[in-house]
């Protein structure tokens, strides 16, 4: 049976006379003369070699400088801190026992603002986005105005560094040592910063362990283990944007220097009265001048600033803003050619990268704060628990650009169940639990003092013939 499907098979396949080889082709493969240049600096390195110390110290120093000369490079990395951290996070336990949870938030919260831990992590989102990685040790601070003495100390990424030598062994990176299984197990931190004046050839070090340590970093590439700035790809555009704007103001500024010229439509030679070249005359205010024969006054035209400046201008900001995965409205703070869906629509984009980047510092950092807190906690007053209780975090929410819409979207959600209260507060970054109980004490104290209460129905009074009859029921009963 095999053999005859075989020859049927062989017998409906036409021989082919000229067999003909297909090869597909990628463009972008391709070197040419055309794209030789631009494809000069490619290269084929792994990630920690791409990004190895020396290049991450000079792109560091390069996003500093940026971030201290340009006003929207200053203002980019402080809008990401405000606007992902905010005034901070708040923690809320989910336990069963409500007497418990808020013992737990009120005592986190209560050290947090011994701490100053809002003020840290917007320092730590900061060194993140201008440095490439930011650093934290979790150590012991006998000054904490709190039982818990625990508090953060914020490390800057030059002061994690390896040993001087050509090569690292195969467990370590620049400083950060690692298992087997890629798990970081202790980091090396400079005891000065190698820019301070204290440091010394030496270069004296120790060692905390990973535990301890809090590392952020965004890792593009799988395998890096050490972070570059987020604003990288940006740091030609910001000094384009430099540059330009300081050669329209240059190009405006000599103009400005010439009040009036003197020029002759007359050939060499030719009938006009001789004027040494290039002589200067100081003009006083209010005077009237004549000039020489043959020649005409007019003012110099700056052409500056020029009818694209502006346009170039935003061109090179919404090319600057994409890196940080923002718009332009948001980085040049300036929504006057927005309209009201399009203004929307930039805040959207925008707030879904925050939501976004508000999940990893829950899960790097928030996460591993809260855990360690929460052993100190339990030996200075021990609750029982050792084990990190069942917990969220929320934080500051978005303003609505038109608070009545999403107040009656909120309310239809709410009637229709596909939300919860405890959603819609956690949008606006508060906690339902307080919500509901301030509600209540309000609610309470109006019906003392007869206030209304807003969507409920005031209680009918009683018609006097309904009070002759209640009257009369009430002489039966004795």
């Amino acid at each position: 049976m095999l053999k005859k499907l075989k020859s049927m098979f062989r017998s409906r396949t036409p021989p082919a006379e000229n067999p003909v080889r297909v090869i597909g082709r990628f463009d972008a493969a391709q070197t040419t003369r055309d794209n030789i240049r631009h494809w000069a600096m490619a290269d084929y390195l792994s990630a920690d070699q791409e990004a190895n110390p020396e290049i991450r110290k000079t792109l560091r120093m390069r996003s500093r400088y940026e971030v201290a000369n340009n006003s929207y490079a200053k203002g980019l990395v402080q809008m990401l801190a405000n606007d992902t951290i905010g005034t901070g996070p708040r923690i809320q336990l989910l336990t069963e026992n409500e007497h418990y949870n808020d013992e737990i938030e009120r005592e986190f919260m209560a050290w947090a603002e011994a701490i100053r831990l809002p003020q840290k992590l917007r320092m730590m989102r900061v060194a993140r986005c201008q440095d490439g990685e930011s650093f934290a040790a979790m150590v012991t601070n006998p000054k904490v105005n709190h039982p818990v003495k625990m508090d953060i100390q914020l490390l800057e990424a030059d002061r994690i560094a390896g040993e001087l030598q050509w090569k690292n062994d195969d467990n370590s990176v620049d400083g950060i040592t690692y298992d087997d299984w890629g798990n970081p197990v202790s980091y090396r931190v400079l005891k000065y910063h190698p820019g301070d004046e204290k440091f010394s050839t030496v270069w004296e070090a120790f060692h905390i362990p990973a535990e301890y340590m809090l590392h952020i970093f965004r890792a593009d590439r799988p395998g890096l283990h050490r972070g570059i700035p987020e604003l990288t790809a940006a740091l030609p555009l910001f000094a384009q944007l430099r540059r330009y704007n300081l050669a329209v103001l240059s190009a405006a500024e000599a103009a400005a220097d010439f009040a009036a010229i003197l020029y002759t439509d007359a050939p060499p030679d030719g009938e006009a009265e001789r004027v040494p070249p290039m002589d200067a005359l100081e003009l006083e205010r209010n005077m009237m001048l004549t000039v020489p024969a043959g020649w005409k006054m007019a003012q110099l035209d700056a052409k500056q600033p020029t009818a694209n400046h502006a346009e170039f201008v935003k061109i090179i900001l919404s090319e600057i803003a994409r890196c940080a995965v923002s718009t332009y409205g948001s980085v040049s703070g300036d929504f006057s050619g927005h309209n009201y869906a399009s203004g929307r629509l930039d805040n959207q984009l925008y707030h879904k990268s925050v939501l976004v980047d508000r999940a990893f510092w829950e899960s790097e950092v928030l996460n591993q704060i809260f855990a360690m807190w929460f052993r100190e906690y339990s030996l200075v007053n021990p609750t029982g628990e050792f084990r990190t209780p069942r917990h969220t975090w929320f934080w500051d929410g978005f303003v609505h650009v038109d608070p009545t819409k999403e107040a009656n979207a909120q309310q239809i959600r709410l009637a229709n169940h596909t939300t919860t209260l405890a959603a819609e507060c956690a949008k606006d970054g508060r906690d339902y639990m307080s919500v509901l109980r301030q509600r209540a004490k309000e609610i309470k104290l109006m019906r003392e003092y007869g206030i209304p209460v807003p969507g409920e129905q005031p209680a009918s009074q009683p018609t006097e013939s309904e009070e002759d009859s209640q009257q009369q029921e009430n002489e039966k009963d004795e």
